[in-house]
């Protein structure tokens, strides 16, 4: 008589918190970056930023909700308005720039969302899910999680550096050796400590195990998968169709 298989339930709640697939994310990032930094791309800059904008009202990151169209809107007034009313060398060299700006601020308002509400355990198992290859979702995981913690010891080594003086734009123009030298060395040694704790938990989570890892909340495409497919066709179509003022100034 065969031995009934151990079912490892999900944790409660854990269907109530499910958001977007993060393979949804992944190819969201991928069709933006693509559509906006492409040439001609710019038709398409207004709906990646509308996107992004959405992407962070859904996760509650009102700094990015702010951020994002505010930067937008720099870039546009910069790029396209100042050069109308004040023409200058610096202001043309300016406007360029931000005609090739404005296309990250859509393509990292994505990505941030992707950073944001997707962590190592959900992004293994969505790339195992794709049978890529353990070399590559190995690789990727430990890159989403190294990045937020190198951030936060960098965060740290600018506060101790600002009780020193050593901080901000003062500082590096007083000391600018020693400045440069007080954030280099300690965050080379944070750098090396992270990768030795991340590499310690790779291998108690099971990293080069011969099993395949199973998930307790394996990945799964749902509604509001295909809700952002419909609405990323209809940022599309209103991109291609509705008048843009990024492309309405420069004709």
């Amino acid at each position: 008589m065969p031995e009934p298989t151990a079912q490892v339930a999900a944790p409660a709640g854990v269907a109530a918190r499910r958001g977007l697939d993060p393979r949804s994310k992944i190819l969201l990032v991928l069709l933006v970056s693509l559509a906006v930094m492409s040439p001609g791309g710019l038709v398409f800059v207004p709906a990646g930023v509308l996107l992004a904008t959405g992407l962070a009202v859904s996760e509650r990151a009102w700094s990015r909700v702010v951020a994002i169209p505010l930067a937008a809107i720099a870039m546009y007034l910069l790029g396209w308005v100042l050069p109308l009313v004040w023409a200058n060398p610096v202001v043309t060299v300016v406007a360029i720039g931000c005609g090739y700006l404005i296309r990250f601020v859509a393509a990292f308002g994505v990505g941030a969302h992707l950073v944001a509400t997707t962590s190592p355990t959900q992004l293994s198992a969505a790339l195992r899910a794709w049978r890529l290859p353990r070399a590559v979702s190995v690789t990727l995981a430990v890159m989403l999680r190294f990045f937020p913690v190198v951030a936060a010891e960098s965060s740290a080594v600018l506060d101790a550096m600002r009780l020193r003086g050593l901080a901000g734009a003062t500082g590096l123009a007083r000391h600018p050796i020693l400045s440069m030298e007080r954030f280099t060395v300690p965050m080379i040694a944070a750098s090396l400590r992270a990768s030795e704790d991340l590499s310690a938990s790779a291998i108690l989570r099971g990293l080069g195990s011969r099993h395949v890892p199973v998930s307790l909340d394996p990945p799964r495409f749902g509604g509001r998968d295909l809700a952002l497919v419909l609405a990323l066709a209809g940022l599309a179509a209103a991109g291609v169709l509705l008048p843009n003022p990024l492309t309405l100034v420069i004709a």
